[in-house]
């Protein structure tokens, strides 16, 4: 970000943007869809979260429109895929500022996050990220907003878990290498309310399923301390496939995983080698909430497949920005107005947003893997 743009203390870098946001919103005719972007990884290792965010998103949007749109205008959605790569994202981000979006849902990992909110505050348009929970974005007046929480309460409560659970005393923790503005926070909130609480980190690895190393490598470096339990933070598809190599070399020790792999597609490549394993998350599939279980029908009769947590959150990031569209004021930039609403409601909880666009959810939640479903315990 240039230095005509970074906010000076106690101002809101986005103020500026107010005549460029209404030169786009406002001065558009009224037959003009108005246009959002989508920025997640829809192919390879990360296609998971993308895909469901995308899917969530386009749903959301097709309701938004049978029902009127905002203000008379359709919206329309403009998916890219930055592949989890920075250098697509960020080509991605320039291609959909140039394309005149209003904002743009994502992107849905903190690395991806990190390498375009820089091009996103320079180009002062609104980043609502529905499950980029890096430390590395908090409390910033910038231009990036999210609806998830952040690392620390989700490692902080999965620490707290295991340890007066009497699960893991001795734990192994596993990263991805990929992700690490995510991973490294998560293992190192993790590690410091663990060892507060009593307990002992025996070996950290760091897991990078893109070099020469295996899964089974990973799996005996991970053992080779004898812990009692192996926190894995990484994507469903890694994570998977490390818990399969795990159980071919011990078939009791514990394992818990970070909410990034929690999503269906664990259940589906993990097999017999996921039941029994911890969860840390914020999503109840369970939930009976008329709004969740509502959703849930349509996304499950449209696309034939559960949405998860990355389709709950998209669904609700995409909400928050068509409820600020429909409200902003004359002279209000899209960050301003999300602030001076503050109050969602979300498909399972509602939620608020701190002064630099964080959310503010309630606790986190503890599920178990039995017959390839995700049980809520605590």
């Amino acid at each position: 970000m240039d230095g005509a743009n970074i906010a000076k203390p106690g101002t809101r870098p986005w103020t500026t943007a107010i005549a460029l946001t209404f030169l786009v919103f406002f001065g558009c005719k009224a037959e003009d869809p108005i246009l959002i972007g989508f920025l997640a990884g829809t192919s390879g290792r990360v296609a998971d979260l993308g895909i469901s965010g995308r899917d969530a998103a386009q749903l959301a949007i097709e309701q938004c429109n049978q029902s009127g749109g905002v203000s008379g205008r359709k919206v329309r959605l403009i998916v890219k895929d930055d592949q989890h790569d920075s250098e697509v994202a960020r080509q991605a981000t320039q291609e959909l500022i140039s394309k005149g979006v209003v904002a743009i849902i994502g992107p849905m990992t903190s690395d991806m996050a990190l390498a375009v909110t820089p091009i996103a505050n320079n180009g002062k348009l609104l980043l609502l990220s529905p499950t980029a929970t890096t430390e590395s974005l908090s409390e910033k007046n910038d231009y990036f907003f999210r609806v998830a929480s952040t690392t620390r309460n989700f490692a902080s409560r999965g620490a707290d878990f295991l340890i007066k659970s009497g699960r893991m005393h001795r734990v192994a923790t596993a990263y991805d290498l990929n992700n690490r503005s995510f991973s490294e926070k998560w293992v190192e909130n993790f590690t410091n309310e663990f060892t507060e609480l009593g307990g002992r980190i025996v070996a950290t690895v760091g897991i990078d399923a893109l070099g020469n190393r295996n899964f089974f490598d990973f799996a005996k470096e991970l053992l080779a301390a004898q812990p009692d339990g192996v926190v894995i933070v990484a994507n469903s598809m890694d994570s998977a496939l490390l818990c399969q190599q795990i159980r071919k070399l011990d078939a009791k020790v514990e394992i818990a995983l970070s909410d990034w792999g929690a999503t269906e597609r664990l259940l589906d490549l993990g097999g017999k080698a996921v039941e029994g394993v911890i969860v840390i998350q914020a999503f109840d599939r369970s939930n009976q909430s008329p709004r969740y279980q509502d959703f849930r029908k349509s996304f499950m009769e449209r696309y034939h497949q559960e949405p998860g947590f990355p389709g709950v959150n998209t669904y609700d990031a995409v909400q928050v920005l068509l409820t600020a569209l429909r409200a902003q004021k004359k002279g209000q930039s899209l960050p301003e107005t999300i602030l001076s609403i503050n109050q969602f409601e979300g498909l399972q909880s509602n939620f608020c947003f701190s002064r630099f666009g964080d959310a503010q959810r309630p606790q986190t939640s503890i599920s178990i893997v039995r017959d390839r479903q995700f049980m809520v315990l605590e």
